[in-house]
C-alpha cells in the first residue's frame, strides 16, 4: 500500500472519529439540556422550549403530527380520553415520569403519562410517538370541567401524535379507532362508579365515588316488576344499531313513583351497579335558567344515568305556553319546555346510551307532557311491602329463608300498608331472629290498629 493511500485512510479515519465525537458530544449535550430543563426549569419555560424545538424540527422532517385536544366545545374529546387510558399500558423502561393516584375504594392504581414524556407505540409496522403537552391559561374565568379542584383549572392539555406522513390514512382510519376501542374496553373493566352533583360555587359537575351496595338481588320489590325492568335495561344497552336504524336518540326514560320509603333511591343505585353507569344527580332548585340546564346536561358523559328526584316538588315549572320574554330579571327560571327539549327534543341527541330517571311520590301531580312514551318510556310503581319483598328483606337482614312466623307476617303485610324501609328498620333491632320477628309482628299490629282507628274516624 502506498504512503499516499495510507495517509488518505488515516485522514478518513480521523474525520470519522471527529464526526462521531461531535455527534456524541451533541447528543450528550442534548441529553444534559433536556435533563436540566425537566428538573430545574420552571414549567412555563420548559413548555416554551419543548414547543419551540418540536416546531423547529417539524419543518425538516417527513413526520406529521396530529394534535388531539382535551375538549371540543362543551364535550370531552373521546380520542383524548382514549389516549390517556391506552397509553398507560404502553409505557416502557425508558419512561422517566408517570402520574399515579388511587382513591380509597379503588382496587387498582390509576397510572397516566406525565407531561412531555414520549411514549412510543407500534401498529401494523407503523411507528408512532405520543407526547402530552400542557399550556397554562391565565384567564381567571377559565374552567376545566374535568377537575375543578386541581391545577388543571389553568391548563389546556393536548396529545401530539407523530408519525410519517405517508401513514396518515392508516393512523386516522385504523389506528385511532383501535385506540378508542381498546380504551373503552379497559375503562369499563376497571371503572369506579361516580355520583355527580352540581358544585354551588362553580355551577359545574363535581363527583365522588359511588359506593352504594344495592343490587337487584338485594332489592325488595315485586319480583315480576324487577324481572321486567332488568330485561328492559339489558335490551336497551344492546340496541345501538336499532336506535340508529329508526332514527332515535339512544336513551331511555324511567319514572319511579310511589310513597316515601319504597326504595326508589335504592333502585337507582341498583341500576347503576348493574349497568356500571355513573349517576348525575340534578337539583333543579340550584339552576337559574334553561341555558344553565342545557350546559350541564350537555356535559354529562355517555353510559350514565341522569336522576331528578321528587320532580313534582323540586321546582315550580312554568307553563309551556307562557312566554318569559317580558321578564326583566337577569336570569330566567328553568321551564318545563326547557327540560322537555333536552329529554326528547333536538338536544336529546347530544350523547348516547343515556338513562333518565324521574322520581315522584305523587304521579298525579306531574304535567302529562312528562309522562308520555318517548319521554318516560317505563313507569315503575314502587309499592308498599309485599310478602315476596318481605322474604327478600328477611334473607338480606336475617340470613334466613323461612321461619314459623312468616305465614302470619305475610298475612299482616297484605292487610297493612307498610314500606320496605319500615320493615327493614324493624329487622335491624336485634341480633336474635326470634326477637326481631316478634318485634315486627308487634309493629304491624300497632300499625294496623292505627289504620283501623283512622278509618273509623273518617266514617
Amino acid at each position: 500500500m502506498s504512503s499516499s493511500a495510507s495517509s488518505s485512510s488515516e485522514s478518513h479515519l480521523a474525520t470519522a472519529k471527529t464526526a462521531l465525537t461531535t455527534v456524541a458530544s451533541v447528543a450528550a449535550a442534548a441529553m444534559l439540556a433536556r435533563s436540566v430543563v425537566q428538573d430545574y426549569m420552571p414549567g412555563e419555560v420548559h413548555e416554551f422550549i419543548s414547543y419551540g424545538f418540536r416546531r423547529f424540527f417539524s419543518y425538516f422532517s417527513f413526520q406529521m403530527t396530529a394534535v388531539i385536544e382535551e375538549f371540543g366545545g362543551y364535550e370531552h374529546n373521546q380520542v383524548f380520553e382514549a389516549a390517556e387510558a391506552y397509553l398507560a399500558t404502553k409505557m416502557s423502561d425508558s419512561t422517566r415520569r408517570i402520574k399515579v393516584n388511587k382513591h380509597e375504594k379503588q382496587s387498582n392504581y390509576n397510572v397516566t403519562v406525565e407531561r412531555d414524556e414520549e411514549v412510543v407505540d407500534s401498529f401494523d409496522g407503523v411507528k408512532l410517538s405520543w407526547i402530552l403537552v400542557c399550556h397554562h391559561v391565565d384567564k381567571k374565568d377559565f374552567r376545566n370541567p374535568r377537575d375543578l379542584n386541581s391545577t388543571l383549572k389553568s391548563e389546556v392539555r393536548t396529545y401530539e401524535l407523530s408519525f410519517r406522513k405517508k401513514f396518515k390514512n392508516v393512523v386516522l382510519e385504523s389506528y385511532l379507532p383501535f385506540v378508542v376501542e381498546q380504551a373503552a374496553l379497559m375503562k369499563q373493566k376497571c371503572k369506579t362508579l361516580k355520583i355527580f352533583t352540581v358544585d354551588s360555587y362553580s355551577d359545574q359537575w363535581t363527583s365522588v365515588t359511588l359506593d352504594h351496595p344495592s343490587t337487584f338481588r338485594t332489592l325488595a320489590m315485586d319480583p315480576e316488576v324487577k324481572k321486567n325492568l332488568v330485561e328492559d335495561l339489558e335490551r336497551f344497552v344492546k340496541r345501538k344499531g336499532f336506535y340508529e336504524r329508526v332514527g332515535k336518540a339512544w336513551k331511555r326514560g324511567y319514572l319511579l313513583y310511589g310513597p316515601p320509603g319504597t326504595g326508589k333511591s335504592s333502585l337507582i343505585a341498583a341500576i347503576a351497579n348493574h349497568l356500571n353507569f355513573d349517576i348525575y344527580d340534578l337539583d333543579f332548585t340550584s339552576l337559574k335558567s334553561n341555558a344553565e340546564l342545557r350546559a350541564l346536561l350537555m356535559s354529562t358523559a355517555n353510559r350514565s344515568i341522569l336522576v331528578v328526584e321528587d320532580i313534582d316538588c323540586s321546582i315550580e315549572f312554568k307553563d309551556r305556553t307562557s312566554d318569559e320574554e317580558n321578564n326583566n330579571t337577569p336570569y330566567k327560571a328553568v321551564t318545563l319546555s326547557g327540560l322537555l327539549n333536552f329529554v326528547d327534543g333536538l338536544w336529546s341527541s347530544c350523547g348516547n346510551e343515556r338513562i333518565i330517571v324521574f322520581t315522584t311520590n305523587y304521579r298525579e301531580k306531574l304535567d302529562p307532557a312528562l309522562l308520555r312514551p318517548g319521554r318516560m318510556d317505563m313507569h315503575i310503581h314502587m309499592s308498599y311491602c309485599t310478602p315476596a319483598a318481605f322474604k327478600v328483606l328477611a334473607s338480606n337482614y336475617l340470613d334466613i329463608e323461612d321461619h314459623i312466623t312468616f305465614e302470619h307476617i305475610e298475612e299482616m303485610i297484605r292487610e297493612v300498608q307498610v314500606t320496605p324501609a319500615e320493615v327493614a328498620e324493624q329487622l335491624m333491632r336485634s341480633d336474635s331472629v326470634d326477637k326481631v320477628l316478634q318485634g315486627l309482628v308487634e309493629f304491624l299490629n300497632a300499625k294496623k290498629a292505627v289504620n283501623d282507628e283512622a278509618k273509623d274516624h273518617k266514617q
